[in-house]
């Protein structure tokens, strides 16, 4: 188990908090044309969803860690961001609870011996997962959302220095 994945998982709130620096309000609502090829959802809508997203994935490798083999449920995020008032959530809040989230549990991950990553999870629509395949997760899907922040910023004309 190379533990620096540890290092890049709690890190991710620093790049979210780059990514989305220097944007006004308007430009954190602003919802990309539908044929643009960089998703539906504003700035701001992502910024939500990877808090949300995060928390979950928090939850599912606690989980993992003081559970025998949990079950873990996927959960509908078209859902969560139609329902859950994205667009009228504090995104400077959202960013900071993500990386004191990500800061918090790294402590947790650190203290687990090499062994505790093999652990194992039943995800209803994954199947079996690790625990160090979730902090794998975790990491990539903030790249990934970063990547069409940056996107989204270029079509803004305010791409990230």
């Amino acid at each position: 188990m190379d533990r620096k994945i540890i290092d890049e998982y709690e890190g991710g709130g620093e790049k979210l908090t780059t990514a989305i620096a220097g944007l006004s309000p308007q430009d954190l609502l602003d919802l990309p044309r539908s044929d643009a090829g960089i998703g539906l959802w504003s700035i701001q809508h992502v910024v939500i969803h990877l808090l949300d997203s995060d928390l979950i994935g928090t939850a599912r490798m606690k989980s993992i860690i003081a559970e025998d083999h949990p079950q873990i449920l996927g959960f509908d995020e078209s859902k969560f961001a139609a329902n859950l008032f994205y667009e009228l959530q504090d995104v400077q809040r959202a960013v900071r609870m993500f990386d004191l989230n990500r800061r918090q549990f790294a402590k947790v991950l650190r203290k687990l011996p090499d062994l505790a990553f093999s652990r194992t999870a039943q995800h209803n629509e994954r199947g079996e997962i690790t625990l160090e395949q979730s902090v794998h997760s975790r990491i990539q899907h903030v790249t990934h959302h970063i990547k069409f922040i940056g996107l989204k910023r270029e079509k803004l004309g305010k791409p990230v220095k």
